[in-house]
């Protein structure tokens, strides 16, 4: 036997027993005649003792000891003289009899503990030993606790778990599909899925009318902290269902996890915010509502007054940051460079303080006097002590920089607290969107998805102001999962297609199994998908969903730990039928 207890169970009760444990060497420390080590595993830390005096044939083995060493040892349970209250074995340790080294470790590349001195990259090459440390075992152990939780709540609402394929046909879903070539099939590929969009589709059909499947799903495109080629969602269909049933059911299952892994309870009906207004008060369509600092539109009250800036400008818009009219010099033009950042995207920035002694001071003083400023003031709220911050120009530019500008101010004045949660919908989007570039609409969410039933006559009018039966889950500014109601009807499918630009005989081979399977009675249905990276290190309080995931890839899409992706062998190629081109030849 290996252990009879694991590193994070023994406690004061357990004095006088006689255990067994395995595990790693966090740490080593001699104090004359005795030798203390921490040994850890998954479940906590344990204090050994190694007593010269007692054990004298453990005195040499015991000094040897080095960092990830796996032992196993045997000794009694004694309490300890220096309690450590910070750890829940801090109480006890065990004084060591019998020593057994099951496996030694060269020094490992970085230090195993909370805070490493190993940077992204090199953890990432050893992720095998990143994995031992706390910070990701807690992230796993929530994200295993979300799983059993997601099961427990949908199994109890009549939901069956069904897998579909990961082989499967190549079509247009938003991102670039892997490819996948087929041996038996010459010339042919597969495509793995960008969603199960089609096949829970075509289960409401066969009339499976709640599915759902905590599946992986595969997307060639960059990458970034809340994105990765491979990622996992939670896959919902439900049939004879609209919108609001869809929403009452998830928003259910939003509050069970809340209670459930974050002991949160959630209160009354999740906000419903139209797409529209998101984008008016708060620049895009997954807003931060933990504070407030909405936007005003000022254009109608700062325009013709000589300030070129403001007069060519489609767009003005404010936000009132509280409390900031003391910003020195200094920060607001750090804030300045902030929003002339390519990915911010804004020209420049204009303020206004609203100082505490009632005076007013902007930085276009010379074409607005003090009444058309304190104009500023009282449409947008600001009281003294208060500071305006203004961004003008391109309406469709200027309303996510904003957006940013907002949430650097929310950063900055510590209002994005980790620990609370603000849930809403976003609903009613745009059914399509126009392409500039390519001259034709795209779906906004993708070709199936059901514009409302009052503008179906729109079609065949003005496709571009078509709303959508979609909706998105924001929390904290994080888009946690979206779907829609569905198209069920043929006639309207193929009305979407043709909005889309396909011809009938694209629609058919991308499409005609769908398309087929609506001849025989498809049930109305709609559905959703959740994140489950994104959810679970919402709940775990992290930045970037590497740390939910056991090993992931890199911001060039890399597993650098196995190397991948990687070059195959020449017969492999050629079993394929398959010919790389050189790099000069492309």
């Amino acid at each position: 036997m290996y252990r009879t207890h694991t590193c994070g169970e023994l406690r004061a009760e357990h004095i006088g027993q006689e255990v067994t444990l395995s595990g790693w060497i966090q740490k080593s420390r001699e104090l004359g005649a005795m030798t203390f080590v921490d040994m850890r595993d998954r479940y906590g830390i344990t204090q050994l003792v190694f007593d010269v005096s007692k054990n004298p044939e453990l005195s040499e083995p015991a000094r040897e000891l080095g960092r990830e060493f796996v032992i196993k040892v045997t000794g009694m349970v004694i309490e300890r003289e220096s309690k450590n209250k910070k750890i829940p074995t801090g109480e006890i340790e065990i004084l060591v009899s019998e020593l057994t080294i099951l496996n030694k470790s060269e020094i490992p590349p970085f230090t195993i503990e909370n805070d490493t001195d190993g940077g992204d990259e090199l953890r990432m090459k050893y992720r095998y030993l990143d994995l031992r440390r706390n910070p990701l075992q807690r992230a796993l152990e929530l994200r295993h606790k979300m799983g059993i939780e997601v099961r427990n709540f949908l199994h109890n609402q009549g939901f069956f778990e069904i897998e579909t394929p990961y082989l499967i046909k190549s079509t247009p879903e938003g991102a670039r599909d892997f490819v996948v070539p087929s041996r038996m099939n010459e010339n042919q590929f597969y495509a793995l899925p960008q969603s199960p969009q089609t096949f829970k589709q075509l289960l409401m059909v066969a009339g499976y009318d709640r599915y759902f499947q905590i599946v992986k799903c595969f997307r060639d495109e960059d990458l970034r902290a809340d994105r990765q080629p491979e990622f996992t969602q939670i896959d919902c269909e439900m049939a004879f269902v609209e919108r609001d049933d869809i929403l009452s059911m998830f928003e259910n299952l939003a509050k069970h996890l809340f209670k459930t892994v974050k002991g949160v309870e959630i209160e009354g009906e999740f906000p419903k915010i139209p797409y529209d207004q998101a984008m008016k008060l708060y620049g895009n369509d997954k807003p931060d509502t933990r504070f407030e600092m909405t936007f005003t539109e000022l254009s109608k009250i700062v325009k013709g007054k000589g300030f070129v800036v403001f007069d060519n400008a489609e767009y003005i818009g404010a936000i009132c940051a509280e409390g900031c009219a003391s910003y020195t010099r200094k920060q607001l033009d750090a804030l300045t460079n902030f929003v002339k950042r390519p990915q911010v995207g804004a020209t420049g920035l204009i303020y206004l303080k609203c100082n505490e002694d009632g005076s007013l001071k902007s930085s276009v003083d010379k074409f607005f006097d003090e009444e058309q400023l304190k104009i500023w003031a009282e449409t947008t709220n600001a009281k003294p002590g208060d500071l305006v911050l203004v961004l003008a120009g391109d309406k469709k530019k200027t309303l996510p920089a904003l957006s940013e500008l907002r949430l650097e101010m929310g950063k900055q004045l510590g209002l994005m607290d980790k620990n609370k949660f603000s849930p809403l919908w976003v609903v009613d989007f745009p059914l399509l969107e126009w392409d500039e570039d390519l001259k034709r609409f795209h779906a906004m969410h993708h070709p199936f998805t059901s514009p409302i039933v009052e503008d179906m006559e729109l079609f065949d009018t003005d496709p571009g102001k078509i709303k959508a039966n979609a909706y998105d889950l924001v929390i904290n500014g994080v888009e946690i999962g979206g779907g829609s109601i569905r198209i069920h009807d043929r006639e309207l499918q193929q009305k979407m297609f043709k909005a889309l630009g396909f011809t009938d005989e694209e629609a058919e081979e991308q499409f005609g199994f769908l398309m087929n399977a609506f001849k025989f009675g498809a049930p109305p249905h709609g559905g959703v998908a959740f994140g489950f990276d994104r959810w679970a290190s919402l709940f775990a309080g992290l930045d970037s969903i590497r740390d939910v995931i056991a090993f992931p890839k890199n911001n060039s899409g890399r597993d650098v730990m196995i190397d991948s992706p990687s070059r195959i062998a020449g017969d492999q190629l050629e079993e394929l039928k398959l010919k790389l081109i050189p790099k000069e030849e492309k």
